[in-house]
């Protein structure tokens, strides 16, 4: 067996990186744990809890199966399928109203905006040991981050980003950076991972 792995305890003794990504995995292995747990109370997949989180904060336009098996990394049956069983159960609207007649935006109804106060705080457990983590900690570990996250989506491992850096409005500055529909200078704690106002650069 190849020895050099990051996945090898022993290269991770003298490999920061390695570290570095074995430690984010350990991070996303809480993140589902947390979601698993919830939709097991609620008798929902994950992927269903996470539909109807993105839904309720996000614009109509990107409601619908083609973009949210984009934004999960899942194909369109897989996303067909959570929407047919959230259609069943009651917690989604489908809303036939634009022009083309095949497609349609996905809406909650009033019991799924109720599932979604149900679930939509499973991440507190992480987000209180952040909060204890001091803010120039923070600052550093969002710079790497977003780093991180804007290359993969150029590799294509992320399919969808919605950050500033892959943004048309955006442009990096000398000193910092600056958004051109905000018209700000932006530090780096402000660089947005899922903006609403995103387009994307041509």
């Amino acid at each position: 067996m190849n020895k050099k792995s990051v996945f090898n305890p022993e290269q991770q003794q003298n490999d920061l990186s390695s570290k570095i990504i074995t430690g984010l995995e350990r991070i996303s292995q809480a993140f589902k744990a947390l979601l698993w747990e919830k939709a097991k109370e609620l008798g929902l997949s994950p992927i269903q809890i996470q539909i109807l989180i993105f839904i309720a904060y996000h614009k109509s336009e990107f409601n619908n199966v083609s973009f949210l098996a984009l934004e999960f990394n899942v194909t369109k049956p897989t996303i067909s399928d959570a929407i047919r069983v959230l259609d069943k159960k009651g917690y989604i609207i489908k809303d036939y109203s634009s022009s083309d007649n095949r497609s349609y935006s996905i809406l909650l109804s009033g019991a799924g905006k109720g599932i979604v106060e149900k679930t939509e705080h499973f991440a507190s457990p992480l987000e209180n040991q952040m909060d204890a983590i001091g803010t120039e900690e923070k600052e550093n570990l969002f710079k790497t981050l977003s780093k991180l996250i804007y290359q993969l989506n150029r590799t294509g491992v992320l399919t969808v980003q919605r950050t500033c850096f892959a943004c048309k409005y955006y442009q990096k500055t000398t000193a910092n950076h600056y958004c051109h529909l905000l018209e700000k200078q932006l530090k780096h704690s402000d660089i947005r991972l899922d903006c609403v106002e995103f387009e994307e650069k041509s």
